[in-house]
């Protein structure tokens, strides 16, 4: 009997612990939805995604529809996980708040608004003198979208 209560307590910690997870699952190019537009994620150079604290996933095919959702229906506090695709290094996710950003008329993105991550400011200015456009920080991005 003892020994029952403990499996049946075991149990129940792995999947307490286990549903509450902040890591990012992958994403599925091509099957996983866009939890803002409701497009299928398919674009490496683009994608994004968020975990909240309780563990629950969002996934997005466009930087700029994570931004958009993070400021008309999140709080930022409740993020525990904030990644955007490197466009230097497709199928890469890197940290959404220390990620450079460039919008360029000559890159487009699968919402329009020509907006591309990069892991580093370096990645990004090189790829500004090429394609031309503006470099933004997490927050100059979250406010420029928020207007």
């Amino acid at each position: 009997m003892k020994n029952t209560i403990k499996v049946i307590l075991f149990l129940f910690a792995v999947i307490t612990f286990s549903a509450c997870s902040t890591e990012p699952e992958a994403i599925n190019y091509g099957k996983d939805q866009c939890n803002f537009c409701k497009m299928n994620v398919v674009d490496k150079m683009h994608a994004a995604q968020y975990v909240t604290k309780k563990g629950k996933q969002f996934k997005f095919d466009a930087i700029e529809c994570m931004v958009n959702i993070i400021n008309k229906e999140k709080n930022q506090d409740d993020i525990a996980t904030l990644l955007v695709a490197d466009y230097s290094h497709p199928g890469s996710m890197v940290d959404a708040l220390s990620a450079t950003y460039l919008i360029s008329e000559k890159i487009k993105s699968p919402m329009g608004a020509n907006l591309s991550g990069f892991a580093s400011k370096e990645l990004a200015q090189k790829t500004q003198e090429e394609f031309g456009g503006e470099l933004y920080s997490w927050q100059e991005l979250i406010t420029k979208f928020s207007k």
